[in-house]
């Protein structure tokens, strides 16, 4: 705002009134670091979504303001964890599981153990989702 830069103010403010109203329904009162977190990832992922469909629809310009208002938001997002540091955690999780429960059980054990061990905020769920029915797969073939 002191850089009178009304673009990036502009998108700050949309995602702190975001903040703002999870705050107010939040349970316990006030939001935490990782909600705040799990809110500015998807203001991103909202607007790289925004801007593929501006895109399909031929507006580049409107697009390009999504894409920007994304790069501006991804400054405040701390790094995923890679993909070698969630084999890791999921193998130490592996090794707590007995080998004779069922596939689905299983899995839903191994992501309550990874994910009380990990903050849901500073992984993809994509790849964990991923990489535990890679490695359950692996540890099932004999």
């Amino acid at each position: 705002m002191k850089r009178k830069d009304s673009f990036t103010s502009t998108t700050l403010r949309c995602v702190l009134s975001d903040v703002y109203n999870a705050d107010k329904t939040a349970s316990n009162g006030s939001v935490t670091s990782s909600d705040i977190t799990g809110i500015l990832r998807k203001a991103v992922q909202r607007r790289m979504e925004a801007a593929h469909k501006f895109e399909e629809a031929s507006r580049p310009e409107l697009a390009e303001n999504e894409k920007k208002e994304a790069e501006i938001l991804s400054e405040f997002l701390p790094p995923l964890l890679s993909e070698a540091a969630i084999d890791q955690i999921l193998q130490e999780a592996l090794k707590d599981l007995s080998k004779d429960t069922d596939s689905r059980k299983s899995l839903g054990l191994l992501f309550k153990s990874f994910y009380s061990k990990v903050d849901k905020s500073t992984v993809d769920a994509d790849l964990v989702r991923k990489r535990a029915e890679i490695l359950l797969a692996a540890r099932s073939a004999p």
